[in-house]
Formats: C-alpha cells, structure tokens, sequence
C-alpha cells in the first residue's frame, strides 16, 4: 500500500519550493485558537510550543489578528516584540507569517535562511500564492 499523504504538508513543501523558503508552517483557526496543521523543517521543540497558538501571539497569532503579514528580516536580533523566543529557534534570517482567506482560516508561516527585506510587493507575491491551499472544511 502506498504511504499516505497529508494535502496540507504537500502544499506546504510546494510553497515553500516556489519560494525558495528553508521551513514554513500552516495553522488554521479551530475555535479561539491557531492549530499546527503542517510544519517543514521546524524543529520539533518548536512545533510543540506553537501547537495552538492564541489569537494575538507571536508572529502567526499577530497576522491572524491583525489581518495582515508580519514580517521580520532578521529572526533572530528581532527586536519588534512580534517574534516569540520559540521562534528564534528555527534555523533561518527572514520570515512572514500572513493571513490566508476572508475571513481569515489559516496562518501560513514561511522563512528563509537569509535576511532579507521584505517590501509590500514581496509580501504580496507570497501571500497572493495561497489559492490552492488545502483548507478543510
């Protein structure tokens, strides 16, 4: 029998291959909270710690709330108070988590290993490139 595949995860290394993204995550809203529906090269520590993630809550809960992209060109020296210490763990520079649908119903998180600044047409490439996201429901 062939392996199983999760849709969601697919998707995710797809997104993350068009973008030359180093790890990412998908959260959907499920009630008052983000819930971890895939992640790509995010230590398991961290998927832990971000597992449900309140609304307003690190860089995923801030896009959720917000209803825009939060961005950091630099994870680690971040000093914006929108980036958790969780986060800080991953191995990459540069990362946005933004917002997918209206209303929203997922956060998708992506990060590459080098900084990089991330201007609104940047943002908006990456973000327009969630149509085919595999949300349930």
């Amino acid at each position: 029998m062939p392996p199983m595949h999760d849709p969601v995860a697919d998707w995710l290394r797809r997104f993350l291959d068009r973008h030359g993204g180093s790890s990412g995550t998908v959260h959907v809203i499920e009630g008052d909270a983000l819930h971890l529906a895939a992640a790509v090269n995010i230590p398991q520590k961290v998927q832990d710690v971000t597992r449900v993630i309140p609304r307003g809550r690190g860089m995923a809960g801030l896009a959720w709330e917000r209803g825009k992209p939060v961005s950091t060109c630099n994870l680690k020296d971040d000093t914006t108070g929108d980036v958790r210490p969780g986060a800080k763990a991953v191995d990459a520079m540069a990362a946005v988590a933004f917002p997918v649908g209206t209303p929203v119903r997922a956060v998708v998180g992506i990060a590459w290993h080098e900084e990089r600044d991330l201007d609104d047409a940047a943002l908006a490439a990456v973000t327009a490139d969630t149509a085919d996201l595999p949300l349930p429901g």
